[in-house]
């Protein structure tokens, strides 16, 4: 396994790779880090994978973006594609999670022909009616600070994970999230609210699968199943028990994700429910 910092789009940024084969790159949810995937990575390499996990700009160990907290997620796809080409990446797979999940659909948009295949959690392509509301999240930054905010995001994590979860491995998860720096978050929110790629998803040249925990009351599944009805040929599946995070919600993930990658693989036309 290696550690390191590299300097991707202006930005020392903090990478962990693991393991040789086909890459597969794995962006974590708003105002966290790659701690997210520390149960998947391993057991993803060991099934023969070149497993990628960055902090995004501002997150975990990475230093902020140099025009401060991101407020666009189109401005993270450009970086991962900085990171990408920086580590020489030749047709990875790209999975993602909330708005690891809309960068990786950003990213199919803009260079779905160099990519394997995307996997996006718990995110769609946008919306008429944005959630959060943007208003609102502008309101937060001012109290971003307040020592409540990461009371709020224990609870709210707590809130939408699913009901097949254990209790303890619920409140490690919560406690965990609470680590987060409420500045970069609420803009990361203020980018998941706003992105919409909706006039790109006909036109994406990669496999896509998209996956929504029928417990996460933070995404609209009939947003999830018209962002997979506009791209061709792409898969829904519907988790039953989950929330928001499947990769630190469910036992054997990886298991999980290495079969939907090979799914994606192969680009056989169907859906799974």
């Amino acid at each position: 396994m290696s550690a390191r910092y590299l300097e991707i789009a202006g930005t020392r940024s903090f990478v962990l790779e693991e393991g040789a084969g086909t890459p597969v790159l794995c962006l974590h949810t708003a105002g966290q880090n790659g701690v997210q995937w520390r149960d998947t990575h391993p057991a993803l390499a060991a099934l023969g994978y070149r497993v990628v996990v960055p902090d995004l700009p501002g997150h975990g160990r990475s230093e902020p973006a140099p025009g401060g907290p991101v407020r666009d997620l189109a401005d993270y796809a450009a970086w991962c594609e900085d990171l990408i080409d920086v580590l020489g990446l030749e047709r990875p797979f790209v999975v993602g999670c909330s708005i690891g999940g809309a960068i990786a659909l950003h990213l199919a948009v803009r260079r779905g022909a160099q990519l394997s295949g995307v996997v996006a959690m718990a995110a769609y392509g946008g919306s008429d009616e944005p959630r959060p509301s943007v208003r609102g999240l502008e309101r937060e930054l001012i109290d971003a600070a307040a020592p409540s905010r990461s009371d709020r995001t224990y609870l709210g994590t707590l809130a939408v994970v699913g009901d097949r979860v254990p209790a303890a491995r619920a409140e490690l998860i919560a406690r965990m999230h609470r680590r987060e720096d409420p500045e970069i978050s609420t803009s990361d929110l203020i980018g998941w609210a706003t992105h919409d790629v909706r006039d790109g998803l006909p036109s994406i040249a990669c496999p896509v699968r998209l996956v929504v925990g029928r417990d996460d009351l933070w995404v609209e599944p009939a947003d999830v199943r018209a962002t997979a009805e506009a791209i061709p040929e792409a898969r829904l599946t519907v988790l039953e028990g989950i929330g928001h995070y499947p990769m630190e919600e469910m036992e054997g993930f990886a298991g999980e994700l290495h079969r939907w990658l090979g799914e994606l693989g192969d680009r056989t036309p169907r859906r799974v429910a």
